[in-house]
């Protein structure tokens, strides 16, 4: 199961250079990346609504959606400002250069959260782990190399 979820994952990101691509070229083609991105997730809003529509799902509970903790709408939030962020910066870096930054950022992120323990998911930094993030960043910079002017590639 693990294995399968490592695949569907690796599938996924596959999919994050395109989708960033797409959008890119919709903003230049259209009303620019603003307009894009929120294209892009009112295409994505209808794919989810007709998911959970043929899924069945149960009643929607008002009362539980009430008692949720405010930070726990914030997540469509930082889901657009990804989007955003990649409309308007892959034309920059171009697809590998972006997900590379992306994956940088989001490997810091994720120790520093996991080590503080954010949302109750505690895995304490270590070496090895601090080792993963160096290499991630060095093969970030080997692919953006920011030294170098021009295009991306």
């Amino acid at each position: 199961m693990k294995a399968f979820s490592l695949l569907m994952a690796a599938a996924v990101g596959a999919l994050l250079p395109l989708q960033a691509l797409i959008n890119a070229r919709l903003g230049q083609s259209t009303h620019g990346p603003l307009f894009a991105s929120m294209a892009s997730f009112c295409v994505g809003s209808i794919a989810l609504l007709c998911c959970w529509f043929a899924l069945r799902p149960a009643a929607i509970d008002i009362a539980t959606l009430s008692r949720m903790e405010w930070w726990g709408w914030t997540g469509g939030l930082i889901g657009a400002l990804f989007v955003l962020a990649a409309t308007v910066l892959v034309p920059r870096l171009g697809a590998a250069g972006l997900i590379c930054a992306v994956v940088f950022g989001q490997m810091l992120g994720s120790l520093l959260l996991d080590h503080f323990g954010v949302l109750h998911a505690r895995q304490p930094i270590d070496p090895m782990r601090v080792f993963g993030a160096v290499l991630v960043a060095v093969g970030a910079l080997l692919v953006v190399r920011p030294w170098q002017a021009g295009p991306p590639g």
